[in-house]
């Protein structure tokens, strides 16, 4: 069942899956990452933070378009004739993971290229320079990490091995250094630390959310610290109130800004009991 607070939500994204020219988000040529207003790949990101059937049309609908996109070394091509970047393929993941597509047979192609194709670091990042070369391009991206290790909670072969905990310390370790990293200059500043929900893009919660799942994170003084950061967040009635909406889908309401969201406080949930189930493996 839809809840009746996130149905009108989903009556919005609903409302704009013809806006980009052709159905489920996309454009008329097959483009799935354009976002006027929302992209294919933002609006399965959406869904995922909606109570939605997963045998929803609109929902099968964009993961069959983006699984469609799916090559068979496991990249992705979000637009015809595009360059194919990690950061595609990455947020390709993340969106269909926290759909139920994880055990899909091309997912699975997916994470064995993401396995395959690391950078040095244990992170991922593209090699597209957009703010030229210099010593702090030598790391990997942030976002594009978060986003392959938000796909990579969904499977417990990976989550119960070692395998990531390379990527995991790069996020680690940029909470010690927290200026840009990367090909993209992805930083940790005011705008990172203030709550943004839906999970979109790189900061705080979406942060501390993803590594809460990982082993390697959970006894980690640093993640304790952003865990720490975003505990004082929660309001007199322990709800977290949205600082930072992505500007698309403000009117939605489970995301207005000021205002304290139940799905966002849910989600702050799953972060003390992955903490707790920790804590309680250890003795």
């Amino acid at each position: 069942m839809i809840q009746q607070n996130n149905k009108t939500d989903l009556d919005l994204l609903l409302a704009m899956r013809h806006d980009n020219g052709a159905d489920f988000w996309a454009t008329s040529d097959g483009r799935l990452g354009i976002e006027k207003p929302v992209s294919t790949l933002t609006a399965l990101m959406i869904m995922s933070e909606l109570t939605i059937r997963a045998d929803h049309e609109a929902l099968q609908g964009a993961a069959d378009l983006v699984l469609a996109a799916v090559r068979e070394d496991g990249r992705v091509r979000i637009a015809p004739k595009s360059a194919i970047y990690p950061c595609h393929t990455a947020h390709v993941a993340a969106a269909l993971c926290r759909n139920g597509y994880a055990e899909d047979k091309r997912v699975q192609l997916i994470f064995a290229w993401l396995l395959a194709n690391r950078f040095n670091d244990g992170g991922w990042r593209c090699n597209k320079f957009i703010y030229g070369r210099g010593p702090e391009t030598e790391f990997s991206n942030p976002n594009v990490t978060l986003l392959a290790l938000d796909a990579f909670r969904f499977s417990k072969k990976y989550l119960d091995s070692k395998e990531l905990d390379d990527a995991v310390e790069t996020l680690l370790d940029h909470w010690t250094v927290k200026t840009p990293v990367g090909p993209c200059h992805y930083g940790m500043g005011s705008l990172f630390n203030q709550v943004e929900y839906p999970f979109l893009r790189y900061n705080l919660f979406y942060y501390t959310y993803v590594l809460s799942f990982y082993p390697k994170a959970q006894q980690d003084q640093r993640f304790k610290a952003a865990f720490e950061a975003l505990s004082q967040k929660l309001d007199d009635q322990q709800m977290l109130r949205v600082e930072h909406p992505n500007r698309k889908i403000s009117h939605f309401r489970f995301c207005q800004k000021g205002c304290p969201s139940e799905s966002a406080t849910s989600r702050y949930a799953e972060i003390v009991k992955n903490l707790e189930k920790a804590e309680r493996q250890l003795f």
